[in-house]
């Protein structure tokens, strides 16, 4: 697949109180928005917090567009990408992800 890809993905984060949850919520936050402009074929990271506070609502958004299938598959074993993974590993009790081609103006 060539042309830019859209990736998406939400968690479920671990948390017993409402500071563990925001506490969780933030360290994935910044996290993530530290990978901007560290790796190359990442033009967009963001990071968005959910405010609904509804029972099935997920914590975290992260939208990223990539290049193309290289360059997310590149992403997905990057030393830095790696290095977030690890220290989120033991706050995340749900994971979704959806990867999709952007489609171009005018197509």
């Amino acid at each position: 697949m060539s042309g830019p890809i859209k990736h998406i993905l939400m968690w479920r984060l671990r948390g017993e109180t409402t500071a563990e949850r925001s506490a969780a919520r933030t360290k994935v936050k910044t996290l993530f928005e530290g990978l901007q402009g560290r790796i190359d074929g990442l033009p967009h990271i963001e990071v968005g917090v959910d405010v609904s506070d509804v029972d099935y609502a997920c914590d975290v958004v992260l939208v990223s567009e990539f290049a193309d299938s290289s360059a997310l598959k590149a992403y997905a074993i990057h030393p830095e990408h790696l290095r977030v993974r690890e220290r989120l590993v033991d706050l995340r009790i749900g994971r979704f992800q959806v990867d999709y081609p952007v489609k171009e103006a005018g197509t």
